[in-house]
């Protein structure tokens, strides 16, 4: 693994694999665990986060849970997997040094079984590499790049994997993905290093982790019914469909484009009430979507007219003001919900 004490030299992480110490290890340590937290043979309590896509969380659980089974038992690692409908999800590996480096290698290894296994069904012919996402705190970014790249550059060399860390931080959150590939050997060494530069850096200040998004979930109104879309099945939903009944019976304005934009809201056949919400300013853009898509679709879905304020100066936040009669609110609220949380289901956010 060229364990030089150059490899080692203290510098500023650019982006970090682990993203939290279970304890802050005391400055004094640093020089005197690298070796041997190389040879995985120091007890540090470690945690890494990594992205993965549904199909590589599928890969890892295996049937009926096998494979992450004889992943936790082997290593010794905790390995917990974020629940929800999401496109991306986040594997935590819990444990000793020597433990993640164990889950590390069978994860590795697995994806590369992975890749041999859909090649004999294409007519590829070089293979690619393993590729990993790991989510650093961004504060700990700096130490993994080191001055002008030297660090980063040094752990290339040093192990043959590519790395690279991501410029902007994960949506809503203080962390960065940092995606190595490479053979499982490269990554397994990278990994190695990383720790390192995590236990000698560790993250300064509140970290806030990130969370994938549940992919928004499609609602479908057919015959006068409301479904999500989950997976592949089409759920019925009675709370969405009464508010959508409600809504459609009592829609207060008519089509886009024939109120008269000065006065809105004076064209509308009681009863007509306003609601306000505030959003912080960096969630308004999954609202909005791109080209205001999403809020059209929330617009039409719901019959309610939503106005976003622009943003004020000094100000985290933005004001949403919704317009309608009680069922438009309810349903344009329910929506914006959805968009917003991932960890709500149903109609809890209401």
């Amino acid at each position: 693994m060229g364990e030089g004490d150059t490899i080692w030299a203290p510098s500023v992480l650019p982006h970090c694999t682990l993203s939290t110490l279970s304890h802050h290890l005391q400055p004094h340590f640093g020089r005197k665990m690298e070796s041997k937290v190389s040879e995985g043979g120091l007890n540090v309590t470690l945690t890494i986060r990594l992205l993965m896509h549904g199909k590589e969380v599928g890969s890892i659980i295996g049937k009926k849970g096998e494979t992450v089974k004889k992943m936790r038992e082997e290593s010794g690692a905790r390995i917990n997997i974020s629940e929800g409908n999401c496109p991306e999800r986040i594997v935590t590996i819990t444990g000793p040094t020597d433990a993640i480096f164990k889950a590390f290698a069978m994860i590795a290894y697995k994806f590369e079984e992975d890749i041999i296994n859909s090649m004999s069904n294409s007519p590829a012919t070089s293979k690619p590499p393993v590729t990993l996402r790991l989510v650093v705190p961004a504060s700990q970014c700096g130490s993994l790049i080191g001055k002008g790249g030297s660090k980063i550059k040094e752990i290339r060399e040093s192990t043959g994997a590519q790395v690279q860390v991501a410029g902007d931080m994960l949506p809503n959150s203080t962390e960065r993905a940092v995606t190595i590939s490479g053979t499982p050997d490269a990554i397994i060494q990278c990994v190695k290093q990383i720790c390192v530069v995590m236990l000698e850096s560790p993250p300064k200040g509140a970290t806030i982790p990130y969370r994938p998004k549940p992919a928004s979930t499609p609602v479908i109104f057919a015959g006068g019914q409301a479904y999500t879309i989950q997976g592949q099945y089409a759920i019925p939903h009675p709370e969405l469909t009464k508010l959508h009944q409600l809504a459609m019976q009592q829609t207060p304005f008519p089509p886009l484009g024939q109120t008269n934009p000065a006065f809105p809201g004076l064209d509308a056949s009681p009863p007509a009430s306003t609601h306000e919400l505030t959003i912080p300013n960096d969630l308004i853009g999954c609202i909005i979507g791109r080209q205001g898509t999403k809020i059209n679709e929330i617009r039409q879905m719901s019959g309610a007219q939503i106005k976003i304020a622009n943003a004020t100066e000094g100000s985290s936040e933005r004001q949403i003001t919704i317009t309608g009669t009680p069922a438009n609110i309810s349903l344009a609220q329910y929506l914006i919900n959805a968009r917003l949380t991932s960890e709500v289901t149903g109609m809890g956010a209401l």
